[in-house]
């Protein structure tokens, strides 16, 4: 929703808006063209607008996607909240044209609306794959949230330890039929020649499927699998995370937090995700203290990253995890079944 981010300007007034991510079944998201009058005409961003005094950031949605696409939004969910700033834009003549301001953006998932989303305020609107724009340019600031777009919602952490070579791809190759996109590679009993192995026998099962792999490891033998083995990004524990200096270049990052110093590095580090837990009663960690899910609303309220549920997730619990702002939930047992 805005240009280039800069560094905070003091005397930048800052402007709350409500977004939308307007997604079909397919996972196509709705984006619109800032028209001819309007500051960075002809870029392209997610619809919303401005909210008013004392306006909940939802009932602002609702408002602005009425009055600029014609739609009544009947399913929402809370997602990320991130601030911009940018500089003032001039004119060739040196003339004020953008000043310059904050915005602090509120982003909610719209999975089902009324109507057929119309152009009502002369901007063209597009449907897009986030991972594969035909249109541009788009407003620089929204590259981290097409990367958080391109994130399932299901995230499956991998159990062969467990379930051994026959039941786990057994169950590997029924959950990518089932339209699973985003798998972790956590075998920590793997010695690495056969964890290498490992990583290349899954990269090429879930490549036809378009699903990503990620490999939980400690930093630097993450970060030398994943060049070897194609993997699309990296997990990294807790202690790792604490620890990092600075993200990984060329290849999503995602880590595990359990409170909200965690949370607060990883958000420092702008990684691509994190995975919050234990939410519920699993039995990996029998004795862990739970979040619950209130806590866990309260810990991500008013966070930038997409944020896994994990902890006795089940399928079941995907709605309740968005309804309290998780972008999804990661499992590693229910899954497989």
């Amino acid at each position: 929703m805005s240009p280039d981010s800069i560094p905070s300007m003091t005397d930048a007034k800052v402007i709350e808006a409500a977004v939308g991510i307007i997604q079909r079944a397919n996972g196509l998201v709705l984006l619109a063209e800032r028209p001819l009058g309007k500051p960075w005409a002809g870029y392209w961003e997610f619809p919303g607008g401005k909210i008013e005094t004392d306006e909940m950031p939802e009932h602002a949605l609702k408002r602005e996607l009425l009055e600029e696409l014609g739609i009544t939004v009947k399913s929402v969910y809370p997602w990320l909240t991130r601030s911009f700033d940018y500089a003032a834009k001039y004119n060739a003549q040196g003339q004020l044209e953008v000043p310059a301001k904050t915005v602090k953006l509120y982003f909610f998932t719209v999975t089902e609306w009324e109507g057929e989303p119309l152009g009502l305020e002369n901007q063209a609107i597009s449907w897009q794959h986030p991972e594969n724009l035909t249109v541009s340019p788009m407003l620089p600031a929204n590259t981290p949230i097409l990367t958080a777009l391109s994130l399932a919602s299901v995230y499956a952490i991998t159990n062969l330890h467990e379930l051994g070579e026959v039941l786990f791809f057994d169950g590997l190759k029924n959950a990518l039929d089932n339209g699973l996109k985003m798998i972790q590679v956590r075998e920590k009993q793997l010695f690495a020649a056969d964890l290498l192995k490992f990583i290349k026998q899954l990269v090429a099962l879930a490549k036809p499927y378009g699903a990503k792999v990620f490999l939980n490891s400690n930093l630097e033998m993450t970060i030398d699998l994943a060049l070897e083995s194609g993997i699309a990004g990296v997990h990294l524990s807790a202690k790792d995370l604490m620890e990092l200096q600075q993200k990984p270049v060329g290849i999503l990052c995602g880590a595990s937090c359990h409170n909200s110093q965690e949370l607060a590095k990883a958000e420092s580090l702008a990684l691509d995700y994190v995975m919050l837990s234990p939410v519920q009663a699993t039995l990996s960690h029998p004795e862990a203290n739970l979040l619950g899910w209130d806590k866990f609303s309260a810990l991500i309220a008013g966070y930038s990253l997409p944020v896994y549920a994990l902890g006795g997730m089940q399928e079941s619990d995907l709605q309740n995890a968005k309804l309290h702002g998780a972008h999804g939930i990661a499992m590693l047992r229910s899954v497989w079944r």
